[in-house]
C-alpha cells in the first residue's frame, strides 16, 4: 500500500492564506503531495477580535461560505484528473482571545455545512462528529510564533479528548514534545498560509485514498511524520 503523503491543514485567500486555492492545488501537486485538505478560517465574531477578523476579510463568514464549498469542490476535481490528489474540504473553527488559556482552533474535516463558530465548543463538536466529520485540535501549543496561542483545548484535553480523531503534534518546523508524549491520537501538518511554509513536517498516512480511510487511518494511527522540504 502507498504511503500517502498528506497535509490537512492549508489555508487559502478566503481566508488569511496568501494563494488562491488554484494556486495551493498547483503547488501542492508539484511537490507529490497526495492529499491535502483546504481549512480556511471560519472566526467567531461575538468578541473585538472576531469583528476585526471579519472586517478585514480575513474569515469565511456565512455569506461567503458557498462560493467557498464551490470553489474547493471544482479545484477537487481537477486536483484528482491533473495530479491524482485528494483535496478534502474544510475549515478552522478559529475563537480567538487576548488570553491564550481561553483560545481555541479547532479543524472541521469533510463536512460542506455553515456551522456558526459563535456556539460553544463541545456542541460545534458534537454535531461535527454526528455528521461523520473529521476533527482535528489545532496547533494546541506554543507555537513560538507573534500569534494568538491556543491553549483552551490542551488545557481541557481529558474532557474534549473523546470529540477528536487526532491532534496536531506540529506546526511547520515545529514539533511539540508534550503533544508528541500525550497518548493521545496524532497528527502533523504545516498550518499552510504561504509559500515558505511548505518547508514543514506533514504526515504520511498508510490508507487508501479516501476520506473514510484516512479517518480510520488517524484513529488506528497508521501513520508517521515527514519533514518535507522544497
Amino acid at each position: 500500500m502507498k504511503a500517502l503523503k498528506a497535509d490537512l491543514h492549508i489555508h487559502s485567500n478566503f481566508s488569511d492564506g496568501q494563494l488562491s486555492i488554484k494556486e495551493i492545488v498547483d503547488l501542492y501537486g508539484k511537490n507529490g503531495f497526495d492529499t491535502i485538505a483546504i481549512t480556511d478560517h471560519l472566526s467567531e465574531d461575538q468578541n473585538i477580535i472576531g469583528k476585526v477578523t471579519k472586517s478585514l476579510n480575513l474569515s469565511l463568514t456565512q455569506e461567503k461560505f458557498n462560493s467557498y464549498v464551490k470553489e474547493v469542490r471544482k479545484e477537487k476535481e481537477r486536483a484528482r484528473e491533473q495530479y491524482d490528489m485528494n483535496v478534502l474540504f474544510g475549515y478552522e473553527i478559529t475563537k480567538n482571545s487576548f488570553y491564550h488559556n481561553r483560545s481555541c482552533h479547532f479543524l472541521i474535516l469533510g463536512l460542506e455545512k455553515y456551522i456558526s463558530p459563535n456556539r460553544d465548543v463541545e456542541d460545534i463538536l458534537q454535531e461535527a462528529r454526528r455528521e461523520g466529520a473529521i476533527t482535528i485540535a489545532a496547533h494546541p501549543f506554543d507555537t513560538g510564533d507573534f500569534e494568538f496561542q491556543t491553549f483552551y483545548l490542551w488545557s481541557r484535553r481529558e474532557q474534549l479528548k473523546d470529540l477528536f480523531d487526532a491532534w496536531e503534534v506540529s506546526c511547520r518546523k515545529k514539533i511539540s514534545r508534550d503533544v508528541l508524549s500525550s497518548g493521545l491520537p496524532l497528527i502533523a501538518s504545516s498550518d499552510f498560509h504561504r509559500p515558505p511554509h511548505l518547508n514543514s513536517w506533514v504526515t504520511k498516512l498508510f490508507c487508501e485514498n479516501t476520506f473514510d480511510d484516512i479517518k480510520k487511518c488517524l484513529a488506528q494511527q497508521n501513520l508517521d511524520f515527514h519533514y518535507h522540504q522544497i
